[in-house]
């Protein structure tokens, strides 16, 4: 199997520069970690001289086929069930071929499994242009938290079958890559994730948005950034965040994103801040958010990754999470943050308690993670996610 790792680009040689299409059935100004990683790539990847073109579904203020060009070509799209506020893509293929036998990308990259990345590889297969995946939402892990657990092996069966027709799927971890090698995933190889250091740092605190939270001086701040939505485990945060309360009355509380759940979370958390979502293109206030607080709680376990872990270590948070995904890959426990063992509810909660009521505890661990912080470089992973796709391309054209 491939590793990008093994074939680096060398010092003082400049890459063969490609075109990339890269399907999605998420972007911003959409906001979720998916869009964004999309968002960070595509930026990266045109930094490095790379033409890159997003395939996309129309979003709400776009007209269907309104953009088609060199960078951007839309499709027309649907409103995803429960997620009114993303969508995905109509199949396409016809107008896929159409568009890439004038464009003639070298690669195509298919990040989202839903209708549009199959018109996207059947399109592909067509044009004989090879392909590429990643691997970014455990939509099999989502079904018991919809009372639909009995589709857990039909959903993984379908994305199985999706990634399988592609030269690889990219994970973000060596850890879930294996894990989708033992389910039968084919030539799985990783595609990490990384941090805006420049913007997420310690730096960005702001004791006057502490202050507009009810926080004194001392007073612990837990924040919370996340889609608000069923799979990220809202009962046990309540259930620390309630026992916070009731054990340290002066701890206050922030809740950052949107979704499906917010008006019923406002209810369930009334002492708690809600910012609502922050847009994308203004990671300068999430930063703010992020570095005002003490301590950041994520007790979701359906990660792929986790980009609101490192962005909180980045930003000197203590952070408590699951020992999976970006935690256990970054995280070493009691040194620069804490971690409970996967599905722990009792570890996870005493944990919190530990963060509320110990503040030289809550300062090592966020000093810690901003010493670690530098291992978040996106720039590694915009390398290692260039080398995976030259070599496909040039391993394609040797079969040719």
């Amino acid at each position: 199997m491939f590793q990008a790792q093994d074939a680096p680009v060398r010092k003082n040689q400049i890459p063969n520069l490609v075109k990339l299409s890269l399907v999605t059935e998420t972007y911003p100004p959409e906001i979720n970690g998916v869009a964004m990683t999309l968002s960070q790539l595509v930026t990266g990847m045109r930094e490095k001289g790379h033409q890159v073109q997003v395939v996309r579904p129309s979003q709400s203020a776009e007209e269907p086929y309104a953009l088609a060009d060199q960078s951007t070509v839309t499709v027309p799209g649907a409103p995803i069930p429960r997620y009114p506020d993303l969508r995905f893509g109509i199949p396409c293929r016809n107008r896929l071929i159409y568009q890439w036998r004038r464009w003639q990308p070298d690669v195509v990259h298919i990040a989202t499994e839903g209708p549009l990345g199959l018109s996207a590889i059947l399109a592909a297969k067509r044009i004989l242009t090879p392909t590429t995946s990643t691997f970014h939402t455990n939509f099999h892990s989502y079904s018991e938290h919809y009372n639909a657990k009995f589709f857990t092996s039909l959903v993984l069966a379908f994305l199985r079958w999706i990634h399988n027709q592609t030269r690889c799927t990219m994970a973000p971890t060596r850890e879930l890559a294996d894990q989708l090698g033992r389910e039968g995933f084919r030539n799985m190889d990783v595609f990490g994730r990384g941090v805006h250091l420049t913007t997420f740092n310690p730096a960005a605190r702001d004791e006057q948005l502490r202050q507009s939270w009810g926080a004194k001086s001392g007073d612990p701040v837990f924040i919370h950034v996340s889609r608000l939505a069923s799979e990220k485990n809202y009962q046990l945060l309540k259930k620390c965040y309630d026992a916070i309360r009731q054990r340290h009355g002066n701890a206050r509380f922030v809740i950052v994103g949107g979704g499906p759940l917010e008006p019923q979370l406002r209810k369930s958390f009334p002492y708690a801040v809600f910012t609502g979502p922050i847009p994308l293109e203004n990671r300068a206030l999430l930063a703010r958010h992020y570095a005002s607080a003490d301590a950041f709680l994520y007790p979701s376990t359906t990660e792929t990754y986790g980009n609101v872990t490192t962005e909180a270590m980045a930003c000197g948070n203590a952070v408590l999470a699951y020992d999976y995904a970006a935690a256990a890959l970054h995280i070493e426990h009691n040194k620069n943050g804490l971690l409970a063992p996967l599905g722990d509810e009792s570890e996870f909660l005493a944990n919190s308690l530990r963060l509320a009521g110990d503040l030289s505890l809550r300062q090592r661990l966020g000093t810690a993670a901003v010493a670690y912080a530098p291992h978040f470089d996106w720039q590694p992973a915009i390398d290692r996610f260039e080398a995976i796709l030259l070599h496909h391309i040039e391993a394609a054209k040797a079969r040719r």
